[in-house]
């Protein structure tokens, strides 16, 4: 039984990172713009193209948006599966709980004080380093308040009503500000909300990636308290696992991760609350040895599906993002919860 179970995970394993692998290449090769698949492995391998058009395309907005799209996904899933041990709670989410929208309203307070620079493209690095900073300390004061609550609030149905109560707060001080913002600001915010992979430049990316890079790999590295704080604080105590510790790194490593992804990317939803029960499905296991990899490959893949979707041959422009992970990730949510009721 145990032999089949590690083949059935290295099976799963295989698989999702060839489709990731499959997906990537799909971003870079697909578009509004049809590229011959030669030209685009000259450009790739640093060869002269015959086309000046072709390179920039595929060195400044295809690739940084392919590998935008997967380090967000692999991070906002990677939250996602954090919360829901953490909360110890299948509809937890970096969306559900508001992480997300707090993050969002300190961009909107940074963004809308900056009077819409980032709708007309006049934001610097400092510029994004500011809304990055107002998107943390957003998302951290929503995470103290649902530290807080859990604390209170044993039940995870009323904590689960609670973080709603938080996210729905800061929706509506963000609409307060956008009444009293310039038509600019409210544009900008707008377009920003909207969502999309396209955020980070070929001079941010090395910053980008290198936070999310980091930032997964000490969640890689936090396996055995995860696995402990599924058996309850008590037994996790028990097993040597300092749990007051334990909480404050999971929460701050999910602050991080989704208060990034939200200031580059805008707030994305669905991903980090469907990808860890989709890596549940195809593992059947609870064992983040297992679980918080897959996770990690399969949200990554799954963005770069949205991400592609978006771009779909044919339309005037660029989907919004927000349109489009919904349809991928609530026929999941919804699943989970007949799932959970008995219903086949």
């Amino acid at each position: 039984m145990k032999r089949c179970k590690s083949s059935n995970t290295r099976t799963v394993a295989l698989l999702a990172a060839l489709l990731l692998a499959a997906l990537f290449i799909a971003n870079i090769l697909w578009g509004a713009v049809s590229i011959p698949l030669a030209e685009v492995l000259n450009i790739l391998l640093g060869e002269a193209s015959g086309n000046e058009g072709w390179r920039v395309i595929i060195l400044e907005s295809r690739l940084p948006q392919a590998l935008t799209a997967m380090l967000a996904g692999m991070a906002l899933s990677t939250a996602g599966l954090m919360l829901q041990t953490l909360f110890n709670n299948p509809l937890a989410g970096p969306e559900v709980f508001g992480i997300n929208n707090g993050a969002g309203l300190g961009v909107a307070i940074v963004m809308l004080m900056q009077g819409g620079a980032l709708a007309s493209g006049g934001l610097t690095i400092g510029g994004y380093a500011a809304i990055l900073a107002g998107a943390f300390v957003g998302a951290a004061l929503v995470i103290m308040v649902l530290l807080a609550l859990s604390a209170l609030l044993h039940n995870n149905i009323f904590l689960l009503i609670a973080g709603l109560a938080v996210s729905y707060l800061t929706s509506s001080v963000i609409s307060l500000l956008n009444y009293f913002s310039t038509a600019e600001g409210v544009h900008s915010y707008l377009i920003w909300g909207m969502g999309n992979f396209g955020g980070v430049s070929t001079e941010q990316m090395p910053f980008f990636a290198l936070l999310m890079a980091s930032m997964l790999v000490f969640a890689l590295l936090m396996v055995k308290p995860l696995n402990a704080l599924l058996l309850g604080d008590a037994y996790a105590a028990n097993l040597g696992v300092k749990t007051k510790r334990a909480r404050t790194i999971l929460l701050v490593l999910t602050g991080v991760l989704t208060a990034a992804v939200t200031a580059f990317c805008g707030p994305i939803a669905f991903i980090g609350l469907a990808v860890p029960h989709i890596a549940r499905l195809l593992l059947r296991t609870n064992n983040h040895i297992y679980l918080l990899p897959a996770t990690i490959i399969l949200g990554g893949a799954v963005a770069l599906l949205c991400n592609l979707l978006c771009q779909l041959p044919g339309s005037s422009g660029l989907l919004p993002l927000s349109a489009i992970t919904p349809l991928i990730g609530a026929p999941v949510i919804l699943y989970v919860i007949l799932r959970k009721r008995g219903v086949r």
